[in-house]
């Protein structure tokens, strides 16, 4: 079939919101790199907020959006959005993009915060229709996420005296849980189905703590408790989701790109959570450790998730290409310039942030260049997604 198949774009989550993020990546830190060196801010959303919200509301959860409306249809054998709600779902998100820009801001809140909503509810439906009871957390995750959003909009807009910045890091928080969730489920068991003889491995007693000290670390943040208390909680965090990645055997992939990138990118999940350690006892700032978690672990991740889910649900084999290994070598070294780059050269710092921004704006622009085709066309194997 030739050109761009508009029912083919509807079919499922993942193929509208693969092309709006990776395309949205590119375009809005690029943006984000202009105004660092100058440009002026158009956003009610000053200074470096614009940058955060737009890299977790918009980005992120976009990812996430299309991830999970593929994957809750296979996990319930149930619709998840489709046609025209699924266009009337991504109409909301866009417009979430373009309203924070104008001086409507109070039509921005209440669209960004119903964008998760909707998505909540496009899950909640064949979740709750299939007693699938062990994915019903999504929808709580994505409830807290809207609270969150509407907290940073009108924080900063009635001028509270807590940070709108609370908002984006319980944010960054639920996604971690997500992470930790998502990645403890399928990184071991890509590993396994692709290399046989590496044996990954998952403990319970690893898998528990993991996955309690993240939930820990939202609830402190939110709460916004500090000092001796938190850092023992990322102590534990950092110790239990490190030697979570090494029981998967990431030594074992190099061979399989596919793999190797999810093993990469969760790495810097245990590299965030020890330079929070340092960021709290103010060795270093504190963006650094954000990055790690933003353009390391969600960046590394979703560029590994997207080519895999695309290749998958449109009926290709699921083997990394060189442009694939470029993408993600050029997002592994954004985060690699962004957040080491400034620790070996701190006198460099600015220049590390633009080099880092070039490099993931090309990674997630390539990917939208390189899979336009497959999002966009029927499945060569005739079968409907």
């Amino acid at each position: 079939m030739r050109g761009v198949n508009a029912v083919a774009v509807w079919q499922l989550g993942f193929r509208p919101f693969y092309l709006l993020a990776s395309a949205f990546a590119a375009l809005s830190i690029a943006i984000w790199a202009a105004q660092y060196v100058g440009w002026s801010n158009t956003s009610y959303l000053t200074g470096s907020l614009w940058h955060a919200h737009e890299m977790l509301y918009g980005f992120t959860l976009a990812v996430i959006t299309g991830f999970l409306f593929t994957a809750v249809r296979n996990w319930t054998n149930r619709p998840t959005p489709t046609g025209g709600w699924l266009m009337a779902i991504a109409a909301l998100w866009v417009a979430g993009r373009i309203l924070i820009l104008t001086p409507y801001a109070w039509l921005s809140v209440l669209v960004n915060a119903a964008f998760p909503l909707a998505v909540a509810a496009g899950i909640g439906i064949p979740l709750f229709g299939s007693r699938n009871r062990r994915n019903y957390f999504f929808v709580a995750i994505l409830i807290l996420i809207a609270t969150a959003v509407l907290y940073v909009h009108v924080a900063q807009l009635l001028g509270w005296q807590g940070p709108a910045w609370v908002g984006i890091q319980v944010a960054l928080d639920l996604v971690l849980v997500v992470m930790t969730v998502m990645g403890g489920r399928v990184i071991p068991m890509f590993t396994t189905n692709a290399i046989p003889e590496a044996k990954s491995r998952r403990r319970l007693g690893v898998e528990r703590v993991s996955l309690g000290a993240v939930l820990l670390l939202a609830f402190m943040d939110a709460l916004q408790i500090n000092g001796a208390l938190l850092i023992a909680v990322l102590v534990v965090a950092a110790s239990s989701h490190l030697v979570r990645w090494w029981l998967w055997v990431p030594y074992k992939t190099f061979r399989v790109p596919l793999v190797w990138v999810l093993h990469a990118a969760y790495l810097w999940i245990p590299i965030h959570l020890a330079l929070r350690i340092a960021s709290e006892l103010q060795v270093i700032v504190a963006p650094l450790a954000i990055h790690a978690l933003t353009v390391g672990a969600i960046g590394g991740l979703t560029i590994g998730m997207m080519t895999r889910t695309t290749k998958g649900h449109t009926g290709r084999a699921l083997t990394a290409d060189a442009v694939d290994v470029v993408c993600y070598s050029l997002v592994l070294a954004a985060a690699i310039v962004r957040v080491l780059g400034p620790l070996v050269l701190p006198e460099l710092y600015a220049s590390c942030v633009l080099v880092s921004a070039a490099c993931w704006s090309a990674g997630f622009g390539l990917f939208a260049i390189r899979y336009w085709s497959p999002l966009t066309r029927a499945r060569i194997d005739g079968k409907p997604g």
